[in-house]
């Protein structure tokens, strides 16, 4: 069957909202995705409701544990995990810090860490952070300029027997780039018995993960750019957990993943996240016939990827027709996700911005906190890059309108320069 695109839009409804009778285009995806309507009604029925802090023999404390078992459950269905092994936090960087501590309190001086230079900062920054504490050795793991992907042959040659993690993302928040990481883990468990952080914030909205396929020990991702509320969620495989001490008050639970989840957490945001998978779920119960949600969720996932594909090679091939644009990463959609970055030639990032939102076009434009990504391609000093990302919400005529309104840009410029 065709992607069901108007279907889909009638779950979001910030897509129906206008500005002065102009529609919205919403490219700024890769910063934040829209809320479904399932998320919000979650989360609105949460609070309508009555909620209370957790453990008590009254009625809406008991809803509410039961409500934050349904979330823990949704997330290991959507990353092929156990309820277990999933810890909620206020976002991806806040629990990323956290469990660098706790990793770290054995580790020595001498030891190493390895990061790479295509990773959000909040997958670097972290263990920076823990190296200078401890006086360990980071190796650095670069990337190739023109092709936006991982020098993976240069990886075995950073491991050593000290080497105690390797932090890598999934797919670049910058440039699109889907990591190899089954690669990679093969690459580190021949080289090292390294831990393996995945940074999974820009794949979890494109691609179906199964964390067990993977063969990483951690992973994190956003459900904010998943279609769902502000919050964090960690999986953390269940062998590792019970030998890593949290930093945490002394009554919180030791049970699982959950020593992770200091102070209340907030539970209209679990109920947010619980409504994102139902959302997939919903999804996948449209363009498939599976039986269970795990399989649902595959086969949104699956019908998403071939959507957003189209999408992504029809705005790949409007911009390679203009001559003042830079594409940074991938130049087709292999092996990367529908996220897009690019200059103009004789413009700032931040005017084509400005220029798209005058449109009713968003995107955004700068670093994205890819500090390494943008500094490693010499763009750090000219406002680094445009970015727009596209999900299954988006549609055909959206990108002819963004691929029209950057060609007024390039047409104006050319005209400029045949006046001069």
């Amino acid at each position: 069957m065709s992607f069901p695109i108007e279907l889909v839009r009638n779950r979001f409804p910030a897509l129906a909202v206008t500005d002065d009778g102009k529609d919205r285009v919403y490219f700024d995806a890769p910063g934040g995705t829209q809320a479904c309507l399932q998320s919000i009604e979650r989360m609105s029925h949460h609070l309508a409701t009555g909620t209370a802090n957790s453990g008590g023999a009254f009625a809406t404390s008991v809803s509410t544990d039961a409500l934050s078992r349904e979330a823990h459950k949704a997330m290991a269905d959507l990353l092929g995990g156990t309820p277990g092994e999933i810890a909620f936090g206020p976002n991806m960087t806040s629990l990323t810090l956290a469990v660098s501590r706790a990793l770290a309190r054995d580790w020595q001086h001498g030891d190493e860490l390895i990061v790479t230079r295509l990773d959000h900062d909040a997958n670097v920054a972290p263990w920076l952070s823990v190296a200078e504490d401890k006086g360990m050795t980071v190796r650095w793991l670069d990337f190739d300029q023109k092709t936006g992907r991982l020098n993976l042959e240069s990886l075995a040659e950073l491991l050593s027997p000290r080497t105690r993690l390797v932090a890598v993302g999934g797919a670049s928040n910058a440039l699109g780039t889907l990591n190899d990481v089954q690669t990679i883990v093969g690459l580190v468990r021949d080289g090292s018995d390294a831990l393996i952080y995945v940074d999974a914030v820009q794949l979890a909205p494109h691609v179906p993960i199964d964390v067990r396929a993977m063969g990483c020990d951690l992973l994190v991702c956003s459900p904010y750019k998943l279609f769902g509320p502000h919050a964090g969620v960690l999986w953390c495989k269940e062998e590792l957990i019970e030998t890593v001490a949290a930093y945490k008050v002394r009554p919180a639970s030791n049970c699982g993943a959950s020593r992770f989840e200091t102070g209340t957490p907030s539970f209209e945001a679990q109920a947010g996240v619980l409504g994102m998978v139902e959302y997939l779920d919903w999804l996948g119960g449209i363009v498939s016939t599976q039986t269970n949600r795990r399989q649902r969720i595959l086969a949104a996932f699956e019908a998403c990827v071939a959507y957003e594909l189209t999408l992504g090679e029809r705005f790949l091939a409007g911009l390679a027709r203009m001559n003042s644009a830079t594409l940074f990463g991938p130049s087709t959609m292999e092996g990367r996700v529908p996220t897009f970055a690019f200059t103009l030639k004789g413009h700032s990032p931040q005017e084509v911005e400005r220029h798209l939102a005058e449109k009713g076009i968003f995107s955004w434009s700068g670093s994205f906190y890819a500090v390494e990504t943008v500094a490693s391609l010499g763009l750090a000093d000219q406002g680094g890059l445009v970015r727009v990302g596209m999900c299954h919400y988006n549609t055909a005529e959206e990108v002819d309108l963004l691929l029209a309104a950057l060609g007024e840009i390039t047409n104006a410029q050319t005209c400029s320069l045949s006046r001069s």
